[in-house]
């Protein structure tokens, strides 16, 4: 059984690009490894395939990769 990793991260402001989220909780080594992550459609957000590399994700958003779990807070 896979166990679920949940990471919370608090914005900086409005929102975070999807890449650089991916980026920032330490998934993707640079925002570049975030697009092509996100390029091979293995990321969702709110439960729909995201396509979006710079994708604007606000509080309160979910984004899923593989056993991922990362939940957008406010600051």
């Amino acid at each position: 059984m896979t166990r679920i990793r949940a990471i919370e991260f608090a914005i900086q402001g409005e929102y975070v690009e999807l890449n650089q989220l991916l980026k920032l909780v330490g998934i993707a080594d640079s925002g570049g490894a975030g697009k092509a992550i996100v390029a091979r459609g293995e990321v969702s957000v709110d439960g729909q395939i995201e396509m979006r590399k710079t994708c604007k994700l606000r509080p309160g958003q979910m984004v899923s990769l593989g056993n991922i779990r990362i939940r957008l807070t406010e600051s």
